[in-house]
Parts: structure tokens; sequence; C-alpha cells
């Protein structure tokens, strides 16, 4: 019998994070909802307007309309809205159960 390797247990997923090196973790960080453009300009160096442009470049036309769709009005791509919905959310939140 072999004996573990750790104490913890290993979680699996079927699509792991790429190497930061590789273009493929911009088109990873990209549609990652929690990721925003900041984080991703203070790894790869790229601005939004490039990400936009390599994700128009790598994905096909009808997946990167869906990730426009999704990076603009759903998913929160930038620090600064975050910031501000959250601190607005969560005085509405909290009025509310006065």
């Amino acid at each position: 019998m072999k004996p573990k390797k750790s104490d913890s247990p290993v979680t699996r997923v079927k699509k792991p994070e790429p190497s930061r090196d590789s273009p493929d973790w911009i088109i990873w960080a990209a549609w990652a909802d929690r990721i925003t453009f900041e984080e991703i300009r203070k790894v790869t160096g790229l601005t939004e307007s490039q990400v936009i442009a390599h994700m128009r470049k790598s994905l096909k036309p009808s997946s990167f309309r869906l990730w426009r769709k999704r990076a603009s009005t759903q998913s929160i791509k930038h620090q600064k809205l975050f910031r501000h919905r959250r601190s607005v959310g969560l005085g509405t939140r909290s009025q509310a159960r006065q």
C-alpha cells in the first residue's frame, strides 16, 4: 500500500488554472468573474482594450459576443465598480432589515 502524499485532500478540477506565462491565462482570467481587468494588467501588462482585442482574436465570434455581454453587464470586472456596487448593495440590505 502506498503512503499518502499529503494530509490535505487534492481538489481536482476539470480545467485547472493555466500558467500565468501562457496566453491561455489571459482568456481564463477574462472569463473569471472575480478577476478584474486591473488584476490582469498587473500580471500581464495588458490594458482592458488589449485584453478585449486578444479575446476577439482568440475566441469564436459567438463566444466573444457572449463574453463581452457578460464582462460589461453581469460580472464585476472593474475594482471601482465592484466596490461601489458592494457598498450600495450592503447599505440597502442593512436598511431593509431594520
